[in-house]
């Protein structure tokens, strides 16, 4: 019996397949499409809004319009009005919004989970609906007149102030402060409590614990919520329509008064640039705030 040797088949090489010449798609390209979308939402009207700012009634394109309305003592009056209301609203919303957080991140006490929680749904409120529980219980037929001409008889009540400039003021206040809590609380829940405990330790009474150790983590926060509540209150329409405050003339108020009581649509287009100019002049401020706030928190840190 012979033993043969088994021969294996060989294998065929391979052959090889001609290179695709494809290209690659360029990243811009994919990115034409959101930008063509937000180009066509957001900035056509912006267009639109300042080419007809310098279009006056009677035809062509000039800055008659902005001399209009500059001159006109109703914008000046209408500009200091919105920028100290907004100035001043920032202010008591950043005190009072320090202070409650302070309370709800480091006081004890039943109901503050619950408290933060609604901090979040009072976000989503309308700032309208605010204003309308304050007409119940501020306004001239609200509960506080009505307890008042009840209990003495008087023909009217004493709280008067609603459909004033500090209605206007303690309306907003009372809407954006939980703009500021919100990222204080979120800044305050990061703190060390290990430093507070050993302030304490030491020594240092509640105020300067809060101006040593809870401060210095708490200004980020603050510039941000600050910031975005002035750019806020720079553009608030439904708190100063809601209350009937008719001495106070806001910018957006104005650009209604302009554009649907007076048909001028030129004037009106001109105070919403310029109100336009304001925001995108205090983002820009609040931007660098924010950079140099977090820049100099880094440089601590290191």
């Amino acid at each position: 019996m012979s033993t043969g040797t088994v021969r294996t088949p060989e294998l065929a090489a391979p052959v090889p397949r001609p290179a695709r010449t494809s290209r690659a798609v360029p990243r811009w390209v994919w990115a034409l499409p959101p930008v063509a979308g937000l180009a066509l939402a957001f900035l056509y009207p912006l267009v639109l809004v300042v080419q007809q700012s310098f279009t006056p009634e009677a035809g062509g394109h000039d800055l008659s319009g902005y001399r209009e309305v500059f001159a006109s003592t109703g914008f000046r009056e209408a500009l200091w009005t919105t920028v100290w209301i907004a100035v001043g609203s920032t202010v008591g919303c950043l005190v009072l919004g320090f202070a409650l957080a302070l309370v709800i991140a480091f006081v004890p006490f039943p109901g503050g989970k619950a408290l933060s929680r609604f901090i979040d749904i009072f976000l989503a409120f309308p700032s309208f609906l605010i204003t309308l529980a304050l007409l119940f219980v501020y306004g001239t037929v609200g509960m506080a007149n009505g307890l008042w001409t009840d209990v003495t008889g008087a023909a009217s009540g004493p709280v008067d102030f609603l459909h004033t400039p500090w209605g206007v003021l303690l309306a907003e206040i009372t809407y954006f402060t939980p703009f500021v809590m919100r990222p204080l609380l979120a800044a305050f829940s990061q703190v060390d409590t290990a430093q507070i405990e050993v302030a304490s330790s030491l020594g240092a009474k509640a105020p300067r614990i809060v101006r040593q150790v809870i401060l210095p983590e708490a200004l980020p926060s603050l510039a941000a919520g600050g910031s975005l509540v002035l750019v806020m209150c720079l553009n608030e329409f439904g708190i100063v329509l809601f209350t009937g405050a008719k001495d106070v003339t806001t910018l957006p108020m104005l650009v209604y008064s302009k554009a649907i009581l007076e048909s001028d649509y030129t004037g009106a287009c001109v105070v919403a640039v310029v109100n336009i100019a304001l925001s995108v002049a205090l983002y820009r401020l609040y931007r660098a705030v924010v950079a140099r706030t977090a820049a100099g928190g880094r440089r601590a840190g290191a």
